[in-house]
């Protein structure tokens, strides 16, 4: 069953009982989403976070110009929701697009609510799912600050080799902030070093 995925990580985080599991379980509900489906549009309240079981999710912002700008992808066993729209209830500034069909777990804002004082060790839950988010942004950060650009692509490839083969030259260039064109000079610079 695919939702023993969500068990599984909630149980790595933190100890609960069988019965403390299945209520916060209780909490999400499945959702299919196709190909190409906005679950979240900029402007629109964000009023769930999801666990994703299958597939993957783009997350991306325009500016002012109306370029796309990828934050990042988020594939089986991620996260996937607008973090400041979901806390706050204000409009999002990110829209989220399944690019392959794809399954998410998703909890609301009110039964997330409800959980914390349902059974209180779900606040340590996600505090300890947060802070692990915001270590994560950190080291991407860094990386975008004393990586190359051909660094920062071998990175992605080689940590996320699922992922970077289910996407187009123009989203890897878009989340690592470089041209499409850099990201087929480095594609056939490999290929010449494997031949």
């Amino acid at each position: 069953m695919q939702a023993e995925l969500l068990r599984t990580y909630f149980l790595n985080i933190i100890a609960l009982t069988p019965s403390e599991l299945e209520r916060i379980m209780s909490h999400y509900h499945e959702r299919k989403v196709p190909k190409g489906e906005f679950v979240l549009r900029q402007g629109e309240i964000c009023g769930f976070e999801g666990y994703v079981l299958e597939g993957c999710f783009k997350i991306s912002a325009s500016d002012a110009a109306g370029m796309e700008k990828v934050l990042y992808f988020a594939a089986q066993d991620w996260w996937v929701m607008e973090l400041d729209s979901f806390t706050n209830q204000i409009p999002s500034k990110l829209d989220i697009q399944a690019l392959a069909d794809s399954v998410l777990l998703e909890i609301s804002k009110a039964d997330k609510e409800k959980l914390y004082k349902e059974i209180p060790k779900t606040e340590r839950l996600f505090r300890i799912m947060s802070h692990k988010a915001v270590a994560a942004w950190q080291q991407r950060l860094i990386r975008n600050h004393t990586m190359t650009a051909e660094q920062r692509y071998d990175h992605f490839i080689t940590t996320y080799p699922d992922i970077a083969a289910m996407l187009t030259n123009k989203l890897i260039a878009s989340y690592l902030g470089i041209t499409q064109e850099f990201v087929s000079v480095i594609r056939k610079r490999r290929a010449l070093k494997k031949s």
